[in-house]
């Protein structure tokens, strides 16, 4: 019976290798956030079958964006401690099976969205995978201290990816929604980089705090968080939620607000690994709020 259960052991194991690749967690925040903008999207009852294909086929290209970004930064996730036990970057995970992999992911996504939803979606969900794998990773994120910002664009599309599923266009409320996911992605990520500069100095990446030291980032993060509050406010004053959502964004502010503020004057690394922490709570919970805001 021992021998009996080995092999399926042996594909359990390599089946949470290729899921690892895929990053399911930040997948499941941005399929979070593509469901955000299908329900703001429409005035109706959501159509339930339209938004089950929409979220999947955009996780599906979602995962397939973070798997080719795995498999060619494998070598510089070797020499950093935080991705090196990675399964591209350990050598878990070969290159071809990882290639093969991406590629059944986003052949599958494109035509999901292709067949069940639409063909705006589909193509605006390929375009992010080719800003995210291709131009991010490939041409940003080596080149730019500013790759944080600039390739924040690819990240902020989910909720827009949403809209236009179940719209069938791009609409001011996909915009304002891109815009809150574009503003807070600098202080999420510069937050973590502050507390492993380390990691990203034997990487050989330009991040911010490399190349302009730890207090300028520190006053960017604050800066961008203050920005990040004032976007917030968008939804509401563009009549797209309630009061619900506005004291939820202000309470929600005003702790990422404290937390940027406490980071610039007295910083420690157990104090950024906090503030990184609680940007993804926060966004989490401010798209919550537009959801629950939306059904009250």
């Amino acid at each position: 019976m021992q021998l009996a259960h080995q092999p399926s052991a042996a594909w359990r194991d390599v089946a949470l290798r290729y899921l690892a690749l895929t990053k399911p967690r930040i997948v499941v925040l941005a399929s979070f956030c593509a469901l955000i903008g299908m329900v703001l999207a429409t005035d109706d009852a959501l159509p339930w079958r339209l938004a089950t294909f929409g979220v999947i086929g955009i996780a599906l290209l979602a995962g397939a964006g973070f798997v080719f970004n795995s498999l060619v930064e494998r070598s510089i996730d070797a020499r950093m401690s935080r991705t090196r036990r990675r399964p591209l970057a350990s050598g878990a995970v070969g290159a071809r099976g990882a290639l093969a992999f991406a590629g059944v992911l986003g052949g599958c996504g494109a035509l999901l969205l292709y067949v069940e939803v639409n063909a705006l979606t589909m193509w605006l969900t390929l375009a992010t995978f080719v800003g995210y794998a291709v131009v991010y990773t490939l041409l940003l994120k080596p080149a730019t201290p500013q790759n944080i910002v600039i390739g924040g664009a690819s990240g902020a599309m989910p909720p827009v990816l949403g809209w236009a599923a179940v719209s069938g266009e791009v609409g001011a409320g996909a915009l304002v929604l891109f815009l809150i996911v574009f503003v807070w992605t600098p202080p999420h990520f510069w937050s973590l980089a502050l507390y492993r500069i380390e990691d990203y100095r034997r990487s050989g990446l330009p991040m911010l705090p490399i190349t302009h030291g730890s207090r300028f980032t520190r006053l960017q993060i604050l800066l961008y968080t203050v920005l990040l509050v004032a976007t917030t406010m968008l939804p509401f004053l563009t009549g797209m939620s309630g009061g619900l959502y506005l004291l939820s964004a202000l309470a929600l502010g005003a702790v990422f607000v404290a937390y940027a503020w406490r980071l610039w004057r007295a910083y420690s690394d157990a104090l950024a690994r906090r503030t990184f922490g609680y940007s993804i709570f926060y966004l989490a919970a401010l798209f919550g709020a537009l959801l629950i805001d939306r059904f009250l």
